[in-house]
């Protein structure tokens, strides 16, 4: 992101002409920009390349399709579904996902078929996108995806194995566990050697520290891993099986599928379930990476899933047609994608031509690599599918079960039978899950011969229909005119039950008794507007509201005592917010405070950090102050309190981020204005205002810009010095030992905020030395300055 500001506007409240003959957010005059490549997207470009080359390889290696089919995959990918899919910086090619189903397909109908069944997926993936059911995928349980990948994985790895050692991998997973002792018996000593080597690289190239680690890291730990077994086995001269590349004459197109038609029928259903669903995740998973760079386009940082389809689908197409690999977005290459600086779909475009180049041009480079290392490398991908993260998340939502038999279903059985499996298994669970509906009946304060007391209905669950005639029984057996609390701890409740439940309830009020319907939380929810406070808003404790508080009479004083309010606020704590964060709160208390960021800011009461950044207890570690000031080191005036929040954060909490945060009307910058602080100053509060002539001095500077707010000159002198206040506290931050240090380890972050309380309205200082705050859409977007 990048704005263009002015050293020293002469006016700030001076409109520029250009704004009069132009409305904001036009088109500029003059004819429109040429096609340009940015250095970032070529840049990128470049590293999204040098992952994708090997990476082809490995899978084509996998599938036992040819070699270029890999290479072919991966610059059809680039070029057509970089140009016209709907997620521009999602990279597709082969990906390991396919590589199980691509290998049975190989296996059945040999490779000319396997190409037509890519290119009639790609036509029914087309099909899908004018449709418009893009969306529809993204309702398949994360379990069942996260379970197919992870069989997917193991398939992958169990296959690759035999080549790592040596030998030939088998047609199924089950072929090649029971060939594995045989194959450990004849261990090929060069290839398991060099596969090592290769594993080796991978697994500790990003694990290299220090800043030289750092500069070596932007080289993708594939290439450097592949480059380092081809060099030793060049060097050392040893004998192993390499790529053989043939000539582009001899290769191999798409032919008319052969075949069983159902066969063809469930190939094609396989293909095109596999590769949309892993397209449109990844696309999703772009989107949120994206979300994280600010200094994106909106247009570029939000996915069009129907067009990611239509242009999927025309990517398969072309690439069965030239004898490519099935296509879809790979994670890997997206996320390095994103992560070296891509900013549109070029980057994507320019990798499939360096692809071309490199399959034009480097064949006798490319013939060089043993295949033991492709294997290596595929082996490790395949290993990494199976996500420890994943097996904790399903774990933690109960769905361990789901994960399980897809996995499992996609070992044994094959990708189309396990995914079934797993979404048969995940229907039936959330059948489960809905239909458990747990019904009690207690009663409290009864006398030994059980009469009196008040009756409880506890309904834990979600209450149907189905469990209608098990609450009608327990309802029916309360006796006349007794009290009942019904408790319904559930978060649905469908017409039957609700009817059921009404019904009861007036034919029991008639007949003299009394029925109270409470929530989860034991707070009624059948009370008439008026008496269950419906004038209460989220918003209200922060304007000093209590709903508990005693109306006054119309002729009687009003006392409104401190002492009062803070009695009133902490009873409302207790009985409305405790019972929901104590589970949180018990969980902080045993592992302690671990926030990930530093928020400094000022003292003014209209300032509620955790309104204004959404956070919660654990999240913040906060330090308020009068005017959010940072005192140089040596400079602290007996004061130290803000050096030791800084040094605690920094080398203690280990924080990752530390976030300055002025605001509007602020009164210690109208009390620097007004009357500065003088070196006789002895009053407290005029000993601490010196800690901010730095920031009055940056102002009065002709050396220092303005800074300005989302794009507009501020208001007046106090904002503009509430804004260079921010500006300078970062400076001052800066010069901290402990900050400095992380700044230079890389490990910390420092951010500039404003808040405008007038509007209620968040600004974020974007790069130096521009200093322009830019504007904090709702939606979570940084709008252009």
């Amino acid at each position: 992101m990048s704005a263009c500001v002015p050293t020293r506007p002469a006016d700030p409240t001076r409109t520029d002409e250009s704004s009069r003959t132009h409305p904001p957010h036009s088109p500029p005059p003059g004819p429109r920009r040429r096609f340009r490549v940015t250095g970032a997207d070529f840049s990128a470009s470049a590293a999204v390349f040098l992952i994708a080359l090997p990476l082809s390889l490995g899978i084509a290696l996998a599938t036992g399709a040819p070699l270029q089919a890999g290479l072919v995959a991966a610059a059809v990918g680039g070029l057509v579904a970089g140009c016209l899919g709907g997620s521009p910086l999602q990279v597709s090619g082969p990906a390991a996902g396919l590589t199980v189903v691509t290998a049975d397909l190989i296996h059945r109908y040999g490779w000319r078929t396997t190409c037509a069944i890519t290119v009639i997926a790609g036509i029914a993936q087309l099909g899908l996108g004018c449709l418009r059911v893009a969306r529809t995928a993204l309702a398949v349980s994360p379990a069942v995806v996260h379970g197919m990948l992870a069989g997917i994985g193991v398939t992958i790895a169990v296959a690759q194995l035999h080549i790592v050692l040596g030998g030939t991998p088998q047609s199924s997973v089950l072929d090649n566990l029971r060939a594995l002792p045989a194959q450990l018996a004849r261990i090929d000593t060069a290839a398991l050697f060099l596969s090592l080597l290769t594993l080796a690289v991978l697994f500790a190239w990003p694990r290299i520290p220090g800043r030289a680690g750092r500069a070596l890291r932007r080289v993708p730990a594939a290439l450097v891993a592949v480059a380092c077994a081809t060099t030793t086995a060049a060097a050392a001269g040893i004998a192993v099986t390499r790529v053989d590349l043939p000539s582009w004459s001899s290769h191999a197109l798409a032919g008319l599928p052969e075949g069983p038609v159902l066969g063809i029928a469930a190939a094609v259903l396989t293909v095109t379930l596999v590769c949309s669903v892993q397209s449109l995740l990844g696309a999703v998973a772009v989107d949120k990476l994206a979300a994280a760079k600010p200094a994106l386009r909106p247009e570029v940082r939000r996915s069009d899933l129907d067009r990611e389809l239509l242009g999927q689908g025309a990517a398969n197409i072309v690439s069965g047609a030239l004898g490519g690999l099935p296509v879809a977005g790979v994670a890997v290459r997206s996320a390095a994608n994103v992560n070296a600086g891509g900013e549109s779909r070029n980057s994507t475009m320019l990798h499939g031509v360096w692809v071309v180049v490199a399959a034009l041009l480097l064949v006798p480079v490319l013939d060089l690599i043993p295949l033991a290392s492709l294997a290596a490398l595929v082996m490790a991908v395949g290993i990494q599918m199976v996500s420890l993260h994943h097996i904790r998340t399903v774990t933690r939502h109960r769905e361990v079960l789901v994960y399980a038999v897809t996995t499992l279903g996609v070992i044994v059985l094959g990708v189309l039978e396990g995914v079934g499996l797993g979404i048969a298994v995940a229907v039936a669970v959330a059948l489960h899950r809905l239909t458990r509906t747990r019904i009690t009946h207690t009663v409290d304060g009864a006398d030994e011969a059980g009469n009196g007391g008040r009756h409880h209905v506890r309904v834990r669950g979600q209450l149907t229909f189905l469990a209608v005639p098990r609450l009608s029984r327990v309802l029916h057996q309360m006796p006349h005119g007794a009290d009942c609390v019904v408790e319904l701890d559930g978060s649905f409740m469908d017409h039957a039950a609700f009817e059921s439940l009404q019904d009861w309830q007036k034919t029991h009020v008639a007949q003299g008794g009394s029925v109270e319907v409470t929530g989860r939380a034991g707070a009624r929810i059948t009370e008439p507007a008026a008496a269950s406070h419906a004038c209460c808003r989220p918003w209200t404790p922060w304007r000093n509201h209590h709903c508990d508080r005693p109306q006054p009479e119309a002729d009687a004083p009003t006392e409104r005592g401190g002492g009062y309010q803070l009695a009133s606020g902490i009873s409302a704590f207790q009985r409305n917010t405790a019972p929901h964060v104590r589970d949180e709160l018990a969980r902080l208390a045993r592992e302690g405070q671990r926030p990930t960021q530093l928020f400094l800011t000022c003292a003014d009461s209209r300032v509620v950090t955790s309104m204004i950044t959404s956070s919660g207890p654990g999240d913040l570690f906060v330090v308020r102050n009068v005017g959010n000031l940072v005192p140089l080191p040596g400079a602290e005036s007996g004061d130290d309190s803000v050096a030791a929040a800084i040094e605690y954060a920094v080398d203690v909490l280990k924080v990752q981020s530390i976030t300055v945060c002025g605001h509007s009307g602020c009164g210690a910058m109208q009390a620097l204005l007004n009357s500065p602080p003088d070196e006789g100053a002895q009053t407290p509060l005029k000993r601490w205002l010196r800690h901010g002539l730095p920031s009055l001095a940056r102002v009065s500077s002709e050396e220092q810009p303005w800074a300005r707010l989302a794009g507009r000159a501020p208001a007046d002198a106090v904002e503009q010095l509430c804004l260079t206040n921010v500006v300078q506290q970062l400076a001052h931050l800066r010069a901290h030992e402990s900050v400095a240090r992380r700044l230079q380890e890389g490990s910390l972050e420092l951010h500039g905020m404003y808040f405008h309380v007038g509007e209620a309205q968040a600004y974020l200082l974007t790069e130096q030395p521009d200093e322009v705050f830019d504007q904090v859409a709702p939606e979570g977007e940084l709008r252009p300055a």
